[in-house]
C-alpha cells in the first residue's frame, strides 16, 4: 500500500468523523426526541389498552348472547304445553321462531356428473357425489355430507343461523318439487329453498323471504347458487355492511397413499384481480386474514375441490386448515373453516348476491374454461414462469392430443418421451460433442498435471490447462449449458405427473395406478428409518429409474475426462441416485417411469452419435486449430490498451 492510498483512508475517515458530528443533534432536540418517543410509547400503550378492553366486552357480549341461548335451551327441553313451547322458540329465533321446527327432509339432485343432496334443514348442499369416479378402495366418491361439512349464515346478533331453521322447498320456472330429479345433459333445473320471518305473535309473512336459489346443469360441476332476500333489511343482519357465512368441511383421503395427498391439501383463495394463492400445503396448521376483496375460497385435495365463488366478490374472510388430534381415522387429511363476509347493500327492497360452486375435478382443461384461474390449484410450476409455460403450452397440449387417440396411458408417456427427446436431440448432439473434444484432449490434460503435480502449482496448472482450451478452440462450459438448458423440462415433469388427474386410477404393467407409486412388494412392520424414508414397499419403476441413472452417470463419466472433475465429484454422482431411490419411492409411478424411459432414450441416442462421430476427425480438427493466430477479444484489446498508458508491457 503506497503513501497516497494510505493518505486517501486517512481523508476518508476524518471526513466520516467530521459529518457525523455535525448531523448530530443537539441537548435540546435529543430532550425533545425522548420526550416525543415516552409520548407515543404512552400513546401506543393506551390504545392496546382501549382495544383489549372492547375485545373483552365484544367477547362477553357473545358469551352472554351464548348464556341467554343456552338457558332457553334448557327451558324448551323441560316445558311441555305447546303455549310455552312457541313462546320459547319466539325468545330464541325471533322472528325466525316459525322456522325452527319443522321435517328435516332430503332433495336429491342428480346429473351425469355428481348427485347432491338439499336438505330442508339449513337449506344447504349436505352431500355431493361424483358418479363417474371411484376412492382408491373402489367406494364411491363423496366429496363431502352432512357429518364432515356445513355452510350456515349468521342472521343477527342473537346468534341464529340457517343452519338451525327448516327451509320450504319453492319450485321456479314451472318445475315441479320432487323428492328426486334426474337433469339430463344440455337441460338444467331451478329449485330454491327459503325461509320466511314471523311477527311477534309468531305468524308467518310469505311477502318477506330469505332464498337460496340452485340452478344446477345437467353437464357442469359448476352449479349458480344465489342469496336472495326481499324485505329483509330489519329482519337480517340489520344495520350491518355484510352477512357472516360459516364455510367448514373435513377432507378424507380418496388417493391410495394418504401422506402423499396431504401434501397436495390446503385452502386456496384468489383475491380479486390477482394470482391465486393458498394456504401451506406442508404444515398441520396454518391459517390467514383475507382482508380485501376476495373472488373465491376453495377446500383443496389433491384430485378433487370445492369452490364457493362470488360473482360480486366476497368483502373478505378468515381462512384456516388443522389437524384435529381428536378424529382417529386413518383417512383423515384435514379439517378446513372459512368465516366470509358476504356483502350487502339495502338500496332497494328486493336483494340479490350471485355466487357460484364448483363440486368436480383438478383437471386443467375442465378448471381453464371458467377463466377465474382455478386451475392454478394444480401445482404446474406457477412459482416459476418456464416451468409453468412448458406444462401448459408443451406438456398438457401434447398429452391431450394424444389421449385423444384412446391409447393406455404408459403408450402415451412413452411417445410424450420420445417426442421430448426428438426436440431436445440437438442439445444431446451438443453436450455429447463438446465431451468428444475434452476426450481427445485428456492426453495433454494429463502432460499438464504432470508437468503440475504439487497443491502449491494448482493455479499455474489451471492457467495452463485454460490455455490449452483457448489454443485448440474449446469452451470447457459448452457441455454445461445444454443440460442447464434441459432442466426446466426435467422439473416440469417433476411437477406433471404427480399432478395429472388423467393418470388416477389408470395402471400400466404392474402398476395399477399411474398417480401414485406402484408396489412389487410390500410389508406392514415398521423397520425404524426404512420405513421412515423409503416406506414399506418397493416400487419397481423407481428402481428401474435408479438403476439406469447409475449406469448413465457410469457412462458418463467413461465420456469425460476423469482429471477435470472436483474431488469426490463422481462419488457423490453415484450417491445422488441412491438417495433419490427413497424420495422417488413414495412418488408417482408415472413420474418415475418417465424419467426411466428418458434415461433409456438418452442411452440410445449415445450409442448412435457415438457410431457417426469420428474423434481422429475431431483430434484433427483441433490440431489445426492450434495453428491459427490467436484472435484477441475487444475486452482484451482495452484491458492490453489501459495496461500501455500505465506503463505497463503486455506478457508475450
Amino acid at each position: 500500500m503506497n503513501k497516497n492510498t494510505v493518505l486517501g483512508f486517512v481523508f476518508i475517515f476524518l471526513i466520516l468523523i467530521g459529518y457525523s458530528w455535525f448531523v448530530a443533534p443537539s441537548k435540546e432536540q435529543v430532550k425533545i426526541e425522548e420526550a416525543k418517543k415516552r409520548a407515543e410509547d404512552s400513546l401506543r400503550i393506551i390504545k392496546f389498552r382501549q382495544a383489549r378492553i372492547a375485545d373483552s366486552l365484544r367477547k362477553a357480549k357473545v358469551e352472554l348472547a351464548k348464556l341467554e341461548q343456552d338457558s332457553i335451551e334448557i327451558e324448551l327441553s323441560t316445558e311441555g304445553n305447546d303455549s310455552t313451547l312457541n313462546a320459547m322458540q319466539i325468545k330464541k329465533f325471533g322472528k325466525f321462531a316459525a322456522m325452527s321446527h319443522g321435517e328435516n327432509k332430503d332433495y336429491i339432485i342428480e346429473t351425469e356428473k355428481v348427485k347432491l343432496r338439499i336438505s330442508s334443514k339449513g337449506g344447504s348442499i349436505t352431500y355431493a357425489r361424483l358418479n363417474n369416479y371411484r376412492t382408491y378402495d373402489s367406494l364411491p366418491l363423496v366429496l363431502f355430507d352432512s357429518k364432515t361439512a356445513s355452510m350456515s349464515y349468521l342472521l343477527n346478533d342473537k346468534r341464529v343461523e340457517t343452519k338451525d331453521l327448516y327451509f320450504e322447498p319453492v319450485a321456479l320456472q314451472g318445475n315441479n318439487i320432487k323428492d328426486s330429479v334426474y337433469v339430463k345433459p344440455n337441460d338444467e333445473y331451478r329449485f330454491a329453498m327459503r325461509i320466511y320471518p314471523n311477527d311477534a305473535n309468531g305468524k308467518v309473512d310469505k311477502s318477506k323471504y330469505l332464498e337460496f336459489v340452485y340452478v344446477i346443469q345437467g353437464d357442469d360441476y359448476m352449479i349458480n347458487y344465489t342469496l336472495n332476500m326481499k324485505g329483509m333489511s330489519d329482519i337480517v343482519a340489520p344495520g350491518m355492511n355484510d352477512i357472516p357465512l360459516f364455510w367448514n368441511m373435513k377432507l378424507f383421503s380418496k388417493e391410495k397413499d394418504a401422506k402423499q395427498e396431504v401434501k397436495h391439501t390446503a385452502v386456496y383463495y384468489r383475491y380479486t384481480g390477482e394470482n391465486a394463492d393458498n394456504l401451506s400445503e406442508m404444515k398441520e396448521e396454518d391459517s390467514k386474514e383475507l382482508d380485501t376483496k376476495v373472488q373465491w375460497i376453495s377446500f383443496k385435495q389433491q384430485f378433487f375441490s370445492v369452490t364457493l365463488i362470488a360473482d360480486n366478490d366476497f368483502a373478505k374472510a378468515k381462512i384456516k386448515e388443522y389437524k384435529d388430534v381428536n378424529i382417529t381415522n386413518p383417512k383423515y387429511l384435514k379439517t378446513m373453516s372459512s368465516e366470509i363476509s358476504i356483502p350487502l347493500s339495502y338500496s332497494s327492497d328486493f336483494q340479490s348476491i350471485p355466487m357460484r360452486m364448483y363440486i368436480g375435478t383438478n383437471k386443467y382443461d375442465v378448471l381453464k374454461v371458467y377463466n377465474i384461474e382455478l386451475e392454478r390449484q394444480i401445482p404446474l410450476g406457477w412459482g416459476f414462469f418456464l416451468l409453468q409455460w412448458i406444462n401448459r403450452f408443451v406438456v398438457i397440449p401434447v398429452f391431450d392430443f394424444l389421449s385423444g387417440f384412446g391409447w393406455n396411458y404408459g403408450i402415451i408417456i412413452l411417445v410424450l418421451t420420445v417426442l421430448l427427446k426428438l426436440f431436445l436431440f440437438p442439445i444431446a448432439y451438443k453436450t455429447y460433442m463438446s465431451s468428444a473434444k475434452m476426450r481427445v484432449l485428456k492426453p495433454e490434460i494429463d502432460e499438464i498435471s504432470t508437468k503440475f503435480p504439487k497443491k502449491e502449482d494448482s493455479m499455474k496448472k489451471q492457467q495452463a490447462t485454460m490455455a490449452l482450451y483457448k489454443k485448440v478452440g474449446v469452451n470447457p462450459m459448452a457441455g454445461c449449458v445444454p443440460m442447464l438448458l434441459q432442466m426446466p423440462i426435467l422439473f416440469a415433469m417433476f411437477r406433471f405427473f404427480p399432478a395429472a388427474f388423467e393418470l388416477r386410477q389408470h395402471g400400466f404393467l404392474w402398476a395399477h395406478d399411474l398417480s401414485t407409486y406402484d408396489s412389487i412388494y410390500s410389508w406392514s412392520q415398521q423397520i425404524p428409518l426404512l420405513s421412515r424414508f423409503y416406506g414399506n414397499h418397493i416400487s419397481l419403476f423407481t428402481l428401474l429409474m435408479t438403476v439406469s441413472t447409475i449406469l448413465y452417470t457410469r457412462m458418463n463419466n467413461q465420456m469425460m475426462s476423469s482429471s477435470q472433475q472436483m474431488p469426490g465429484m463422481k462419488t457423490m454422482m453415484y450417491i445422488m441416485p441412491i438417495m433419490f431411490l427413497g424420495f422417488f419411492n413414495n412418488y408417482a409411478a408415472g413420474l418415475s417411469y418417465y424419467y426411466f424411459l428418458a434415461n433409456i432414450i438418452t442411452f440410445s441416442q449415445m450409442y448412435f452419435i457415438r457410431k457417426f462421430v469420428n474423434e481422429d476427425a475431431i483430434r484433427a480438427k483441433l490440431q489445426a486449430h492450434k495453428k491459427k493466430p490467436a484472435k484477441k477479444s475487444n475486452f482484451q484489446k482495452k484491458l492490453e490498451d489501459m495496461a500501455k498508458q500505465k506503463g505497463y508491457k503486455a506478457k508475450k
